[in-house]
């Protein structure tokens, strides 16, 4: 395992902990879903977010097979997060992070599956 891989790993889990919690409890997310035309998936994306996180950090330190599967879904998770913002026509800085995760989680379930053959 390279220090890039568990850096890129940690980074995201700790983001997602935090994107996941923000998105459950604070205001400031819930304007931005309801800005969106998404407030509806508001609940559902940050569970998704605190599960993924979850996922990477128990499969880092028991079950490695887990750490594919949840970056894949969070790559997934960001994917639509860009094509919303891009819909919305968000500018690109406020695109960037979740380009920037997606990017992150792809590379983290790349390297996860290509050590685990």
């Amino acid at each position: 395992m390279t220090r890039a891989y568990q850096v890129a790993l940690l980074l995201s889990a700790a983001a997602f902990l935090a994107y996941g919690i923000a998105c459950l409890a604070f205001d400031g997310m819930k304007r931005d879903f309801e800005r969106f035309g998404m407030g509806h998936l508001r609940v559902l994306t940050g569970t998704l977010e605190v599960l993924g996180a979850l996922g990477l950090l128990v499969g880092y330190a028991r079950w490695p097979a887990l750490v594919a599967a949840s970056a894949a879904g969070l790559a997934l998770l960001m994917g639509a997060g860009v094509a919303t913002r891009v819909r919305v026509l968000d500018s690109l800085a406020q695109t960037l992070p979740a380009l920037v995760l997606l990017l992150l989680n792809a590379a983290v379930a790349w390297y996860a599956l290509a050590s685990s053959r």
